[in-house]
C-alpha cells in the first residue's frame, strides 16, 4: 500500500462493507491537506499577504483621494477666498476654474496685442528720431556753408581800392571819434594852386 498523494482509496470499500460517497469525499478532503504543516503555513501566509496587499491598496487609494480633495480645497480658495468657509462641490470648483482660465487667456491675448502695438510705435519713433538726426546734420552743414559764403563776400578782393566817397566817409567817422584833434582834410588841386595869387590878391602898398 503506497503512501503517495495519488494513493487509490479503493481499499476502503473492502473495510466495513463499503462507504458512502460523501464519506469518501470527506476523507479525500482531509487527505488533501496531508502535505504537512509547511503546506498549510504557506497557504496561511499567502492568504495573509493577500489581505495585507488589499489593505495597502485601499490605504493608498484613500491617501490619493485625500490629497485630491485637498487640492480641490486649495483651488477653490484661490478662485474665491470666501469659498474656504463654505462647502463647495468639485463640479462648481472646476466650472469656476475653467471660467477664470478663459478670462485669463483673453486678458493675455489683449496684453499681447497691446505689446505688439507698443513695439510698432517704438520702431516708428526710432525711425523718426533717426530722420530728425539726419536732418539736423544736414542743416548744420548748410549753416556752416552759408557762414563761409557770407565771410567770403564780406572780405574785399585783392588790389581793390575803395571809392573816394567811402574813403571820405571813413575819414569823417575817424574825425568824429577824436573831436579834440585837428584832422587833415583832402583838398582838390585847384584849391592849392598859387599861380594866380598875385592877380587875385595884389600886394598892399
Amino acid at each position: 500500500m503506497g503512501s503517495d498523494g495519488g494513493e487509490d482509496y479503493s481499499w476502503i470499500d473492502d473495510v466495513g462493507g463499503g462507504l458512502e460517497e460523501d464519506f469518501r469525499a470527506a476523507i479525500e478532503e482531509v487527505c488533501g491537506n496531508a502535505g504537512g504543516p509547511d503546506q498549510m503555513d504557506s497557504k496561511k501566509r499567502a492568504r495573509s499577504e493577500s489581505i495585507v496587499e488589499t489593505k495597502t491598496k485601499a490605504c493608498r487609494e484613500k491617501m490619493r483621494r485625500d490629497r485630491l480633495n485637498d487640492r480641490f480645497v486649495e483651488l477653490g480658495s484661490v478662485l474665491d477666498p470666501e469659498r474656504a468657509h463654505r462647502q463647495s462641490d468639485k463640479a462648481s470648483i472646476l466650472s469656476d476654474a475653467a471660467r477664470v482660465l478663459g478670462e485669463l487667456r483673453n486678458e493675455a491675448q489683449k496684453l499681447k496685442e497691446a505689446n505688439e502695438k507698443l513695439q510698432e510705435a517704438i520702431r516708428e519713433l526710432k525711425a523718426e528720431k533717426t530722420e530728425l538726426r539726419d536732418e539736423k546734420t544736414r542743416l548744420k552743414a548748410d549753416k556752416e556753408e552759408l557762414e563761409q559764403q557770407v565771410k567770403a563776400m564780406s572780405l574785399p578782393p585783392t588790389g581793390f581800392l575803395p571809392h573816394p566817397a567811402a574813403f571820405h566817409a571813413a575819414g569823417a567817422g575817424k574825425a568824429q571819434a577824436f573831436p579834440g584833434l585837428a584832422m587833415w582834410h583832402w583838398l582838390p588841386p585847384a584849391s592849392v594852386d598859387t599861380t594866380q595869387d598875385a592877380k587875385l590878391w595884389p600886394p598892399n602898398a
